[in-house]
């Protein structure tokens, strides 16, 4: 079913003549910082063609009618003729220079520098900006339309200059030979102007509706090209029915929508292309210089061929007013999403920015809440915890009770709703996020393999002139180490094929390992591994188990896992329930406690409790 655009979305696309210039000339702004000369170069030629144009083909051929017409000397005539070609010539080796060497050679690090921006925020961004589906779509829509917003304001800067250019060297021209004529010219360009804003208009609002359905096919696109989907498609053969049918029912979303605004693009584009312009230039404007030459006699015929011919650059110079301008809208519309994204500034944000030390951390939770969003559920709801430096703590519990969300507060990744977490006796919002975090050594279950070597996924840095010792003993305490050995580069394997036709896919257990690596790597005072064996064997995990416990020594740990055999390791259980912690102990004291975690275990690890 096509989806409505309700009146606010609409009213987004309203902005003032301040507004589009301002968005324009920001982007401007990023382009001509990135590289002076891409800018300058272009604007300087588009000038310098116009001009050009004017005096071969207004000035120079107007010329050699009147000097054909009322006699002028052939040597006068030559002269002109060979000094406006010497310098045309001239102009036109710049145009080479400048869109063979200059502008090839600067795009590519306008596009850099500028796509470097993008990145740079969306590094910083504040995790619950993911949370946000209009702030996700406007990110999408940034990075996504950022080399074709460059393309497009050096396309309004030169299409400006270019129209400026030859609307004054014509209008001037127009101004000298017949003033009248110059309104037919200003008829055509308000009419024009109107017509190409309203069909710009009906363009944008189409795609932005377009984006959902879009998005979903691009989904559905991904699925079939990605490895991680390779095993299940080809193991449940039906499942692409679905999503085919879902394929084709965006795609039909798609067409819907752009049918719903095809009449109306149509009626503005005839008006725009024909009724503003062919009906002003071949009928109006032609009887009337006929009438001015056959009847009044008050222009040569040289003249009326002149100012015909003419009729059609000063008309097309006006599409700086009648098109650009309207092209400026919809290009404003887009940098103004690039632009808001650009200046988003982080919430997590520090005023002491204090640096914590990286010793093993002391953890206290006073009272904390934590829901995501503005009125979503509570997840964590008046939590208080104590964990004391060097402790090796477990999370338990079913799914949804709180476990991963209270290691992303931990984090600072997002910010309590309610209540204070301290880490070494001071309000974490009192320490540099960025800092805060260096101290504290993650694995998540949703981890990631970068495209890259097994050294830098290990660093998660540049790897370049690091000793190896580090990143083998980590490798050696997460398992991985002979298996990188078996390699034929061993560190510098390229891992996934994105980068190298040659890279390594390791298993899910491998690539759990790799993430664990990094941990060890990290050497820092608190270590939080969210389900850190959850794709291991059970003798792999066990080695895991020992060696965890002995790489962290004194260390704070804090580790998630629904195997609660691997809970044993620890010195104690929380177990959470709905954001609430419901028990606590060793293993040996929840079992006698014959509760939540005793029946949990009971169910899920029966056999091991004869052991």
């Amino acid at each position: 079913m096509m989806k409505y655009i309700p009146k606010e979305e609409r009213e987004k696309t309203k902005q003032s003549v301040k507004t589009v210039f301002s968005n324009n000339f920001y982007m401007l702004r990023l382009i001509f910082t990135a590289s002076p000369s891409f800018v300058l170069f272009q604007a300087a030629d588009a000038v310098r063609g116009q001009v050009s144009i004017f005096f071969e083909h207004t000035v120079l051929i107007g010329y050699v009618l009147e000097a054909a017409e009322f006699g002028y000397p052939f040597k006068r005539v030559a002269g002109i003729i060979l000094l406006l070609a010497g310098l045309i010539t001239v102009g036109m080796l710049f145009t080479v220079y400048q869109s063979d060497y200059v502008a090839p050679k600067e795009r590519p690090k306008v596009r850099e520098k500028i796509k470097m921006k993008l990145y740079e925020k969306a590094r910083d961004m504040d995790l619950e900006c993911y949370d946000d589906p209009e702030f996700y779509n406007s990110q999408v829509l940034a990075i996504s339309q950022i080399d074709n917003q460059i393309e497009r304001v050096i396309k309004f800067v030169i299409d400006t200059l270019s129209g400026l250019s030859a609307f004054i060297t014509t209008a001037i021209y127009f101004l000298y030979k017949d003033k009248t004529a110059i309104l037919f010219a200003l008829g055509a360009f308000v009419l024009s102007m109107i017509f190409e804003q309203l069909y710009n208009k009906q363009n944008y609002l189409a795609r932005v509706e377009s984006i959902p359905a879009s998005r979903k096919r691009d989904y559905v696109k991904r699925i079939y090209y990605l490895n991680d989907y390779a095993k299940e498609i080809r193991l449940n053969p039906n499942v692409s029915d679905v999503l085919i049918e879902r394929f084709e029912n965006a795609n039909d979303e798609v067409y819907a929508i752009e049918k719903k605004y095809a009449l109306k693009k149509w009626f503005f584009g005839f008006m725009r292309r024909y009724v503003c312009n062919s009906f002003f230039a071949d009928v109006l404007f032609i009887g009337y210089l006929v009438y001015q030459a056959a009847v009044l006699k008050s222009i040569s015929f040289s003249t009326v061929a002149i100012l015909y011919g003419s009729f059609g650059r000063l008309k097309n110079s006006m599409r700086v007013f009648s098109e650009t301008y309207p092209f400026a809208c919809e290009t404003s519309l887009y940098v103004n999403k690039i632009r808001e994204f650009l200046n988003y500034k982080p919430k997590i944000v520090s005023n002491e920015n204090l640096v914590p030390a990286n010793n093993a951390k002391e953890i206290e939770l006073d009272k904390v809440s934590f829901a995501y969003g503005k009125t979503g559920d509570m997840l964590i709801k008046d939590m208080d915890l104590h964990i004391r430096p060097g402790e090796k703590i477990a999370l338990v519990g079913y799914n949804g009770a709180g476990k991963t969300t209270l290691v992303k507060l931990l984090m600072r990744l997002y910010d309590t709703k309610g209540g204070v977490i301290r880490a070494d006796g001071r309000d974490i919002k009192e320490y540099d996020p960025k800092k805060y975090r260096e101290t504290i050594g993650t694995v998540f279950q949703d981890f990631q393999i970068f495209a890259g070597t097994v050294r830098e996924n290990v660093v998660l840095d540049v790897a370049d002139g690091i000793d190896d010792a580090g990143i083998r003993k980590a490798l050696e305490q997460s398992g991985l180490a002979e298996r990188i050995d078996r390699f034929e580069k061993g560190l510098d394997t390229d891992l996934t094929t994105e980068f190298s036709e040659e890279g390594v896919n390791l298993s899910g257990g491998e690539s759990q390992k790799l993430a664990i690596s990094r941990v060890f790597y990290k050497d820092t005072g608190l270590m939080i591994l969210d389900e850190p064996s959850s794709a291991l064997d059970p003798i792999a995990e066990y080695q895991l188990n020992h060696a965890m416990l002995e790489a962290t020594g004194d260390k704070t740990v804090i580790f998630i896992s629904h195997r609660l055999s691997t809970t044993r390791i620890a010195d104690r259980i929380i177990m959470l329930e709905k954001g609430s912690i419901v028990e606590q102990g060793t293993h040996e004291e929840l079992l006698a406690m014959n509760g939540k975690y005793a029946r949990m275990w009971k169910v899920q690890a029966g056999a091991y409790i004869a052991v």
